[in-house]
């Protein structure tokens, strides 16, 4: 929301070649209670003085010796970085109000002045400028504040697969597509896994050893996308010993609910003879 004292307060610039122009615009301005209003006769001046101060409005006279305002606004343009120019232009001429717009110009305002005119165009340009100006802001203080949470977040999550990691004896997670993407762990043999040769960094499980019935039911639950806790897998070895192992999981999804995978952990449940 913008105040009328923000409008009021306005930074505004005024350029003119002509100080009978500049003195009446100067009076208009003043007489609206404007507060923040200043002005230069130089055309050339205008690019460093706007770089320096950074104008919510500039009052810019086309017809100018040397450099007219077409060419200001290039220079403005090319100096400033930024298509947003927060210029009306000064002009008595009809067939320049076009080509000034496409130029980047906002408004214009036409010679000779009409007083009703020339201060609902100021104000209205000046609102929208202010608008645009917060706007720019509050973005530039979100773009910060996301850089910062999702730096937080990654070491959060980082700190949570560490510790996931020392507290099982082996860690993995798995795409939409139930490839393994990331594996830890001392039991890749234990387990069956090996790196696919034709997939970079997609991991596949080899479940010949592996008790069959068990697999399916993990399988239901992983497609229904549920969570599951300590769920038991048994293994035979070649050497027809048995392992036991312990896994839980969660799906992981996305701030829109789109699934991603699984996040999983597991542990081998040593059995006394």
């Amino acid at each position: 929301m913008i105040h009328a004292s923000d409008i009021l307060s306005a930074h505004i610039l005024i350029v003119d070649d002509q100080e009978d122009n500049v003195n009446l615009l100067k009076q208009i301005l003043c007489d609206a209670r404007y507060t923040a209003v200043t002005s230069v006769m130089q055309s050339a001046e205008v690019c460093a003085l706007h770089r320096q101060n950074n104008y919510d409005l500039i009052l810019l006279d086309l017809h100018m010796p040397i450099m007219d305002g077409f060419q200001v606004m290039e220079g403005l343009k090319a100096n400033i970085g930024t298509d947003y120019l927060p210029v009306i232009v000064i002009t008595a001429q009809p067939d320049h109000k076009l080509r000034a717009l496409q130029a980047g110009a906002r408004d214009f305002i036409s010679k000779p002045f009409d007083l009703i005119e020339v201060e609902t165009r100021i104000r209205n340009m000046l609102e929208v400028r202010l608008l645009y100006k917060k706007m720019h802001e509050f973005n530039h203080v979100l773009e910060q504040t996301v850089q910062k949470r999702t730096i937080e977040l990654s070491e959060s999550e980082a700190r949570y697969r560490h510790l996931t990691e020392l507290a099982s004896d082996w860690y993995w997670e798995q795409d939409e597509n139930g490839n393994f993407t990331k594996v830890s762990g001392p039991v890749l043999e234990m387990l069956g896994i090996r790196m696919d040769s034709l997939k970079r960094d997609i991991l596949t499980v080899q479940m010949d050893d592996w008790d069959a019935s068990e697999h399916e039911t993990l399988r239901a639950i992983i497609g229904a996308r549920e969570p599951f806790l300590d769920i038991l897998f048994h293994r035979v070895n070649t050497d027809a010993s048995r392992q036991q192992f312990r896994v839980s999981g969660e799906p992981i999804f996305d701030r829109y609910g789109r699934f991603l995978g699984y996040r999983c952990i597991g542990v081998e449940v040593v059995t006394k003879a």
